[in-house]
């Protein structure tokens, strides 16, 4: 697989969250609000794409701006999509294309969920799910929805990285 993809969801303190993400040619980089439960919707995104259902939305909540995530799947490929969005209340019902695309990238299917399960899985390191819940306010930690993407990952790619421990 590539090494060029990473991805980092650093809680930054009481209710944001840095999430980066670059494909070795360009980087994006937005601060979340705990707004929505921005972590638990990435992990099910990237967790559907296992799945029937080709293309996954998700949107973090910037306070006052959007940022969309648009996954297509296509075959063993990704193509990532972000766009934003001006104002999140507004953009609701609004189509991909009325946001700014302001960053892309297609990457295998496996390196994209190892990548987001290991930044998931590190974030539990790091505060643990009570520590997790005092910083980010309003949501628990996705423990269900990082333990289903590790399943769905370890069971459908054939993925020669090594694999974090799961610990709760």
């Amino acid at each position: 697989m590539d090494d060029g993809l990473k991805f980092s969801w650093e809680l930054s303190g009481s209710g944001w969250a840095t999430c980066r993400i670059t494909d070795g040619s360009s980087e994006r980089k937005d601060v979340v609000s705990y707004c929505t439960d921005a972590l638990a919707d990435l992990l099910h995104g990237v967790a559907s794409l296992y799945g029937h259902i080709p293309v996954q939305r998700f949107s973090f909540d910037l306070e006052p701006a959007e940022v969309r995530w648009v996954l297509q799947g296509r075959g063993s490929e990704v193509d990532l999509s972000i766009y934003r969005f001006a104002d999140m209340s507004a953009s609701f019902d609004a189509p991909d294309q009325d946001g700014t695309l302001v960053w892309g990238s297609t990457q295998p299917r496996g390196l994209l969920g190892h990548v987001v399960l290991e930044a998931a899985q590190s974030v539990l390191e790091v505060h643990g799910e009570d520590g997790y819940l005092a910083k980010w306010v309003q949501h628990s930690f996705p423990t269900a929805a990082l333990q289903d993407l590790r399943r769905l990952h370890l069971q459908h790619d054939r993925c020669a990285l090594q694999h974090a421990v799961t610990t709760s």
